[in-house]
């Protein structure tokens, strides 16, 4: 890393000619009517700290002040999560300075939704990074000339249990994982310190990265998405490597692509991991096609640049994501509350704005001298202060910045639209997978600001003083559920919109794993599925033939992830949330994608799969009520 540089910165039916009664359900994202709204502010002069207000209330919109509009039917990037690095120094200070209760008073108020701030994505350094506990270099393999000698054994002292304990407190967190450098021995300079990846090892290396993933998720924790390589133009006195875009390409499409495949692997692949100053980069990997088939998008870093250039990369390649991986505080700039609103603006606002799936800041954890280091930055600062004599904690300003996000803002929410006056009234907002709402507004400018907050034709008003942040949430009014309504006591065919075929069992089959196909109508019981109401607008949804429940292959988060029959287990990708007016969209739980028709085929027998929302007939069902269940 470098440090980072201040920028300037209801339910209605109609009957059917064949007297099956076709469900029509209505959404209620947009329903504001007398909603009370929960209100957490943090101000600049730290008198309120990530704290509840008394609640206000939504009434007919009145006034002329100015105004945040939040229009949930407008609906860009879902999100994967808020959160920090666990580094070999981070991990070190929490697993081994601090008593147990210390420690698990502290990841309680990270990591859980209710009791924390409920951090929800850490991004891992796959090996030794500039910040590694004793200035010990290491790789998972650092004995020549084969990756057979490969063992995490050195994260199983602290690291890994820390992870462990962090996921067992919010079982939704997300692991991104980045090498700072390959081994050594699978570079021209054989030295963990800068050098690049030699051509004859692309296949080693990619071994390298399976190995790492098979390794962490035998451990509890699987790992989500993986970069490339941190900062690839930077290189260092600490591990680094530096990759030019057509090695990336290379090596994604040649080898770690190919072998991720291989082993069934859904992880994500993810270029460049840097800043925002050669947004080029980036889109030169993604231009070429074999690569980008891996590809799940590019991430970046806050130390160069300017956040606009996410939308630059977006709009180069829509269909591939982005995230923000990287930023740090430290002793450069010290003022909690031009650092409260310039993490705001730009790290939390502005980097959702412009597309980010995901933000996670530098370290989680630093001691009271900035360490343990490792050949790079002296005076950084965590997300919390570790003291390494006391195990006492100091709760930093980057703490109440992610809480103002990660604690509202759920895995699986959608990024809705909501206006935004730049170094102004600044805002972002997020419908959850609930249906509830969250925004978070900023006060970016000099002087107290009064303000309205509008939806659906209803409208409160709030006062936030210069530099404070607020984060507004709101549900559904308590006498229209959130999302669809379907009905529990009876089978539904499911048909698809672009081509009037319905969800189907493949083959009849009983099996565990059989395809989920659309077909013709001929009414199989293969073809007849209930819906159960699990909570929080979920349901299961049961084939009638074997009782079985429509399920995501291998837990995957990937679009063009198959959908198949498999006995229910609880898990996230078993979970379906229904919505829409008319036809309807069904999405998964754990990923935030939607029933989708393989390449938008018409054909009898083609796949149901997982994919990003984009509006097509193809991720639209209408839902016909055929008979009583049981």
């Amino acid at each position: 890393m470098r440090k980072r540089r201040l920028l300037a910165a209801g339910t209605a039916t109609v009957l059917t000619a064949g007297a099956a009664l076709v469900t029509v359900l209505q959404t209620t994202d947009a329903y504001a009517a007398g909603e009370t709204v929960s209100a957490w502010v943090t101000t600049a002069d730290r008198s309120k700290l990530l704290a509840r207000q008394t609640d206000v209330a939504f009434t007919p919109d009145s006034g002329s002040a100015t105004t945040i509009d939040v229009n949930p039917a407008a609906a860009y990037q879902s999100m994967d999560g808020f959160g920090a690095s666990f580094t070999d120094s981070s991990a070190w200070l929490v697993g081994t300075r601090m008593s147990a209760a210390q420690r698990t008073t502290l990841m309680t108020n990270l990591f859980s939704p209710s009791a924390g701030i409920g951090l929800s994505m850490v991004r891992q350094p796959m090996g030794a990074s500039d910040f590694t506990a004793n200035g010990a270099d290491y790789t998972y393999d650092d004995t020549c000339c084969s990756v057979a000698d490969f063992t995490v054994d050195h994260d199983r002292a602290y690291l890994i249990p820390v992870l462990q304990q962090a996921r067992s407190i919010n079982p939704q967190l997300k692991i991104m994982a980045t090498p700072w450098s390959a081994p050594a021995w699978m570079k021209t300079n054989n030295s963990l310190n800068g050098g690049q990846l030699r051509a004859d090892m692309h296949a080693a290396y990619a071994d390298y990265f399976v190995k790492y993933v098979q390794a962490y998720g035998g451990a509890g924790l699987p790992i989500h998405a993986v970069t490339l390589q941190n900062e690839p133009h930077h290189e260092a006195g600490y591990p680094s490597m530096r990759m030019e875009p057509a090695e990336q390409a290379a090596l994604v499409k040649n080898q770690l692509g190919p072998k991720f495949a291989a082993n069934g692997i859904g992880t994500k692949i993810i270029a460049w991991d840097h800043n925002w100053d050669e947004p080029q980069y980036p889109i030169d990997v993604l231009n070429d096609a074999a690569a980008k088939r891996y590809l799940a998008g590019s991430a970046f870093h806050c130390y160069a640049g300017d956040v606009g250039a996410q939308n630059t990369v977006h709009n180069a390649h829509p269909d591939r994501d982005l995230w923000f991986t990287e930023c740090s505080g430290g002793e450069w700039a010290t003022d909690f509350g031009a650092n409260l609103k310039w993490n705001v603006q730009n790290l939390i606002i502005r980097t959702t704005r412009n597309w980010a799936k995901g933000v996670t800041l530098w370290n989680m954890a630093l001691d009271q001298n900035h360490g343990p280091t490792n050949g790079g930055c002296t005076d950084c600062r965590g997300v919390v202060t570790v003291h390494s004599d006391t195990g006492a904690v100091t709760y930093n300003v980057e703490y109440y910045v992610l809480g103002h996000a990660a604690k509202f803002v759920k895995p699986g929410a959608q990024r809705i639209d909501s206006s935004s006056y730049a170094n102004d009234l600044e805002s972002v907002a997020f419908r959850n997978p609930d249906g509830s709402i969250a925004l978070i507004a900023l006060n970016a400018g000099t002087g107290q600001r009064t303000f309205k907050v509008r939806s659906a034709g209803q409208s409160f008003t709030y006062t936030l003083p210069a530099g404070a942040v607020a984060t507004y949430t709101w549900a559904p009014n308590s006498s229209t559920p959130p999302g669809a309504v379907v009905r529990e006591n009876v089978y539904y065919r499911i048909t698809a919109q672009h081509s009037g075929k319905v969800l189907d069992v493949q083959h009849n089959s009983t099996a565990n794993g059989a395809g989920i196909q659309q077909w013709d109508y001929a009414g199989g019981a293969n073809q007849l599925w209930r819906f159960v109401a699990l909570g929080d607008g979920y349901y299961r949804i049961v084939a009638k033939s074997t009782g079985k429940a429509l399920d995501v292959r291998n837990n995957s988060t990937a679009d063009g992830a198959l959908v198949q029959q498999w006995d229910y287990t609880g898990a996230a990708n078993q979970q379906w949330r229904v919505s829409g007016t008319g036809p309807v969209t069904i999405t998964a739980r754990h990923s935030g994608k939607v029933l989708d028709v393989q390449a938008r085929s018409t054909a009898n027998g083609a796949a149901v799969q997982q994919w990003t929302a984009a509006g097509g007939t193809n991720q639209q069902w209408t839902l016909t009520e055929v008979e009583p269940a049981g």
